[in-house]
Order: structure tokens, then C-alpha cells, then sequence
């Protein structure tokens, strides 16, 4: 440990925020210390790097602050092509005869410029779109025409649901209905025979099959959604009845999101195959194996079955899907069916970038120097004045445990009226100093002990001009972990132990798992601020379900967007989406915001009738309040 500032670099860098693990090669550290973004040139097709500093000065140059959410479209197209030529190279090697379709779930990012570009750069692939509720099914009958793309209905059904599927398939898209509920059959038929319009039917399975992932509870026979065998029998056998057997031609099958192992990937693909080769054999046509989600990403670069990461690639993973279900048609003597999936998280996570600039410090190290000396000591305080004397490395330990011991006495004192609050506050001074140089000695030692490695003495509080409630409600909500990086600076040793904190009044807004040196910790390494100069962080693979899960804690709205792309070797800023005005949020919360100035108006004017305040203020105070409540959320800089 404790490299000495004259040995530290750009790699160094590299590995403690484990960049290599968790870029998948779309970004890197450059020699002057910033964190480039790696896209295609426009004009050339060839790769073109750009400094993601830079590319924040140019949009506030332009008018917007941060708060910024960064868009990568390349990223986006890149990660389509990825999954699809994955599947197709799988498909080629082995002979499989059937075809790959995939659908990009609607649900995991609603955003119009995400669904807009998936369906642009998904056109050569004929990628389509999966929909879970009546909105996202008219988004995607908006934007997906291709009459050779799947869209599939998901989630419950009402009538009006039912009929915009049917019609669609009249207009000539292959739009398939998913059987959730048992009950979503009779109206399916009813609709279907009423419009005179033949559906395309699926069914979910619930199959036996479970994963450790955060989602599991989505997987295995008590999952919410799906039918149960006798479910799926009982409906086969009314479509038989009915004679409508021939409308069957999808299983459909959902592990839930981020599965991390791909054993558990492959036992539930070969279950949902011998299942789909048993309704072949009940007559029904079939054709169509929809997959579901579940792709994973490596989010801490471990690639491990943690919840944060999978123990495997797109390429292993397509692999053996085509693998398991070649296997189980060829044993059975059946075709190939087009395989389906539902991949949403793999796709979009590298699309979005969180960048926040640092407001304040707040470091315990400041209470190590008081600015005076009680008159009169109590001998705790004198023992515990002894322990810094005699620390040392070879004591560490005892050291560690002899501060800890007097400073909780003294605490004790001071409850029982014993200590006076200036004998408290000294004893905090001491205790900070004691616990700052253990903190230095260990980062010194090859051999630290592991309570000391485990439990860093003190970090300091880095309060970052973010929400995590709007902008990574995961962190908040299951723990999950994002890679967090400053993005300048890089070429310079970071020396300062922190936490983040955001700008929300709630002891919940904090981040406090980070992935430092492929390894699991509670601070994340962070440089001291300079004055004058903004610092900078990151928050990579938030393009998944953050902008939709996010809320309005605190009135925080939504960031700044901005679309970031490299034509001819210079950066393109796309796209601008404005954040939240604090008048939006207001809005959106049941509030008039003209009534708001309106009541402000009354108590100014109020005070002005009372001497308070002159006519003259009333006009500045009354500017202001416009002014603010058309202003952006988020802590704005005196020259935003």
C-alpha cells in the first residue's frame, strides 16, 4: 500500500477504480489525468476518443450545469450490434436453423430519444419491442413498423389493450400477445372473434427454475407472472376446443433481471425448451422462443455470480441459449425455433453517465487542531493524550483499541454531567488526531489488521450537487452498485478517504459501497478540492431503469440531458433536454406556481404596508422569487 506521490500514474488510476473491469473498452484514463469516452467518428467510422471534462465545459459553456445526465448513442448502437452479432455468430457455428429477434423492453428506459435511437439502430437487426402496459404498447406502435421486428405484449390486458394488439397485426406487424393470467384467454378470443382479427398468442411459463439474482423473486413456479403446467394445459386444451390451437406459437419464459450465473441461464433455457418441444407435440405450431431477460452486466468488474456482476460475456451467453436449444429440438426431431429476447439492462446500462460537480468537504480531520486547552484535565483525557505518544505500528492494534475505549468513558462522563463540554470537545480533538495517524500508519503497512482494513477510522463527506432518489434510485433502493470515479485529476494520487453525499435533506442520500481495487469498500479514494475549480464525478451504467424509477425527494427534479457524439474528430453535442424548472416540480405535485408568486406577492406586499420593507425591495424581492422558481433544481453556480 502507500505509493509515495512520484510513483503514482494513469494506470495506477486505472486499477483502483477498476476502469479495464468495468468499461467493457468505452472508456479510459488519458495521460493528462481525464476520463475519455470512447465513440465512432461519424465521418471515418474509425474509434475517436473524447475527454469527458471537456465535454462538460462545452456544455456549460453552451447554458447548462450540472447536474448533467450524459447520453452516448453510440454506446447504444454499439451494444445492439454486440448482442446481435453475438446470437448470429452462435447461430452460424452451429448450424442452428432458426433465426434471432431481439425486443428491447420499453419498461428499463421510456425516455423518446432512447426508444427512437433503439429503433433506428435496431432496423438492420429488425429489433423490436417489448411492452408491459397500454402506454408502452402505444409507444411502440408509434415507433416500431417493421414488419419483420416482433413486438410483444407483456403485463395485464384490458380490452382496449387487446384491440390495439389486434389491429396492429391487421396493419401488418407481427405483434404477439403474452398470456400472463389464465383469465387473459377468454377476452383474447372474445376480441379476436368480435374484430375478426387472428391473434398471435404466447404464453408465459412459470418454470421451476431460480436464480440468486436481486430479482429472483420474478423466477421459479411462485413468480407473479406467468401459468403454472396445468395453467398452460388448461389453456391448450380450450384452444383446442375452440379450434384455435393454431393461434399458439410463443413461450415465453422471464428469469428476471441481472442474472448472474450462467449455469442457472442454462438450466432455464433447457427447461422452457423440453417444455416448448411438449406443446409442439399437443399440436400447437409454435416457432418462437422468447427468452426473456435476465442478460447481465458487470457492474463491479468482478465478473463473478455476485449480484453486482455475471460470470460470463453476450458472446457465452448467446452461445449457450442456441447451444441448449439446438440440443433439445435436434433430441426431439423438431425445427429450430426463432429465439427472443427481452435484453433491456445489457443494452442501455453504458448509455447514460451521471456527472455532478463537489459543493463542500466536511472532514473530521478539521476537529484535530482545537484552539484551546481545558484549564483542568480528567484523567481519561490524560490517558488518552498518552496514547498518541506511544503509538506506533508494532501497537497499532492496542492503540486503536485503547482511543476507542477512553473516548467512549469520557462520552460516558460527559452524560452524567462528569466532563465539561469543553473537556468533550478536547477529547474529540484527540481522538481524531490518534485516529488520523492510525489511518496514515496503515496505509503504510503490508500487513494491516483487519478490523483497522475493514473500518476505515474516519472518511470524510464529499457533498455532490446530485439526488440519488431522481438519478440512481437503485442505490438507494436494493443496494446496487454503480462504478463512481472522479473523471479529471486521474494522473494525480487521490489522498482523501470519502463518502457522497447528495444535496437531499435525508440520511438515506448517501453513497457508501464502492468497487476500489477489485475489492468491496465503504470510501471511495477522492482528491482535495482546489479552490476556484469545480471537482468532478462520475456515475457509470445508469442508463437502466434510473431515469424511470427516479422521484421527486426534496422537489429535485430531473437533470440536465445532453447527447454526445464525435463527427470528423470533434465532439457533437446532439441533443439538449433542459432539466426540471422548479416550477415543473411544483406542477407536478399539485401546485400552481402563479398562485405560489401570487401568495409570495400578498406577504410582500403586506410588509411593505407595515414599513418592513420598502417599495423598492419589494421589486428586488419579488424579481427574485421569479426568478427562482423558473430556475433549475439543482444547486446552480453565481456565474449558471
Amino acid at each position: 500500500m502507500g505509493d509515495s506521490f512520484t510513483t503514482w500514474n494513469t494506470d495506477k488510476a486505472t486499477a483502483l477504480y477498476g476502469v479495464d473491469a468495468w468499461s467493457s473498452d468505452y472508456f479510459s484514463i488519458a495521460d493528462d489525468g481525464d476520463l475519455h469516452v470512447h465513440l465512432n467518428d461519424e465521418t471515418s467510422g474509425e474509434k475517436a476518443t473524447a475527454s469527458l471534462p471537456k465535454i462538460i465545459e462545452g456544455i456549460r459553456e453552451r447554458g447548462l450545469d450540472t447536474p448533467i445526465l450524459l447520453r452516448f448513442h453510440d454506446l447504444l448502437a454499439e451494444r445492439i450490434s454486440q448482442l446481435n452479432n453475438a446470437f448470429n455468430s452462435a447461430i452460424q457455428e452451429t448450424g442452428y436453423t432458426g433465426n434471432y429477434r431481439g425486443v428491447y423492453p420499453i419498461k428499463v428506459n421510456q425516455q423518446q430519444q432512447v426508444i427512437d435511437e433503439i429503433t433506428e439502430f435496431g432496423k438492420q437487426y429488425h429489433y423490436g419491442l417489448e411492452a408491459g402496459s397500454k402506454p408502452e404498447l402505444l409507444i411502440a406502435l408509434a415507433h416500431m413498423h417493421d414488419p419483420e421486428a416482433f413486438i410483444i405484449c407483456n403485463g395485464y390486458k384490458d380490452q382496449e389493450f387487446i384491440d390495439l394488439a389486434l389491429q396492429s397485426l391487421k396493419m401488418g406487424l407481427q405483434t404477439v400477445l403474452v398470456i400472463e393470467m389464465p383469465s387473459e384467454l377468454d377476452l383474447i378470443l372474445e376480441r379476436s372473434e368480435a374484430l375478426g382479427i387472428e391473434p398471435i398468442l404466447g404464453i408465459r411459463a412459470k418454470l421451476s427454475t431460480c436464480n440468486n439474482s436481486h430479482w429472483s423473486h420474478s423466477s421459479g413456479e411462485n413468480s407473479v407472472f406467468g401459468l403454472t403446467t396445468n395453467q398452460i394445459l388448461n389453456a391448450v386444451d380450450v384452444l383446442k376446443e375452440k379450434g384455435k390451437l393454431h393461434y399458439l406459437r410463443l413461450l415465453h419464459y422471464h428469469q428476471g433481471s441481472q442474472v448472474p450465473d450462467i449455469r442457472a441461464i442454462r438450466d432455464a433455457a433447457t427447461e422452457a425448451t423440453r417444455m416448448y418441444v411438449e406443446l409442439i407435440r399437443e399440436g400447437a405450431p409454435m416457432g418462437l422462443l422468447d427468452i426473456g431477460g435476465g442478460l447481465g452486466i458487470d457492474y463491479d468488474g468482478s465478473r463473478s455470480n455476485s449480484h453486482s456482476s455475471r460470470n460470463y460475456g453476450i458472446a457465452e451467453y448467446a452461445a449457450d441459449i442456441i447451444d441448449v436449444t439446438k440440443t433439445v429440438c435436434d433430441e426431439a426431431g423438431l425445427a429450430h425455433p426463432t429465439i427472443i429476447s427481452e435484453s433491456g439492462r445489457a443494452i442501455s446500462a453504458y448509455y447514460s453517465v451521471l456527472i455532478f460537480n463537489i459543493l463542500d468537504v466536511n472532514s473530521p480531520s478539521a476537529d484535530a487542531s482545537p484552539n484551546f486547552v481545558p484549564e483542568k484535565l480528567h484523567p481519561h483525557l490524560v490517558k488518552l493524550a498518552e496514547v498518541e505518544n506511544y503509538l506506533t505500528e508494532k501497537n497499532i492494534q492496542e492503540c486503536y483499541n485503547d482511543a476507542h475505549y477512553f473516548r467512549s468513558e469520557i462520552l460516558s462522563l460527559f452524560r452524567h454531567g462528569n466532563v465539561s463540554l469543553r473537556e468533550r470537545a478536547y477529547s474529540n480533538a484527540l481522538f481524531t488526531r490518534i485516529m488520523s495517524k492510525i489511518s496514515e500508519l496503515a496505509d503504510n503497512m503490508d500487513d494491516v489488521p483487519e478490523e483497522l482494513a475493514e473500518n476505515p477510522p474516519f472518511l470524510d463527506v464529499y457533498y455532490g450537487n446530485f439526488s440519488i432518489f431522481q438519478s440512481l434510485p437503485d442505490a438507494w433502493a436494493i443496494d446496487q452498485l454503480f462504478p463512481v470515479m472522479p473523471i479529471h485529476r486521474l494522473n494525480e494520487k487521490p489522498t482523501a478517504k470519502a463518502t457522497l453525499a447528495d444535496i437531499t435533506c435525508d440520511c438515506d442520500g448517501r453513497l457508501d459501497n464502492f468497487i476500489i481495487n477489485g475489492e468491496h469498500q465503504k470510501h471511495l479514494p477522492l482528491h482535495s478540492l482546489k479552490d476556484d475549480e469545480d471537482y468532478l464525478v462520475g456515475v457509470f451504467l445508469v442508463g437502466a431503469y434510473q431515469e424511470t424509477l427516479g422521484d421527486l425527494h426534496n422537489l429535485l427534479g430531473d437533470t440536465n440531458v445532453v447527447s454526445i457524439g464525435i463527427n470528423n474528430g470533434k465532439v457533437q453535442y446532439l441533443r439538449e433536454l433542459a432539466g426540471d424548472k422548479i416550477s415543473d416540480v411544483l406542477s407536478y405535485v399539485e401546485y400552481d406556481p402563479k398562485n405560489i408568486v401570487e401568495r409570495f406577492r400578498q406577504l410582500a406586499e403586506r410588509s411593505v404596508e407595515e414599513g418592513k420593507i420598502t417599495p423598492a425591495q419589494r421589486r428586488e424581492f419579488m424579481n427574485n422569487f421569479r426568478e427562482n422558481i423558473e430556475g433549475y433544481t439543482y444547486f446552480e453556480s453565481p456565474n449558471g
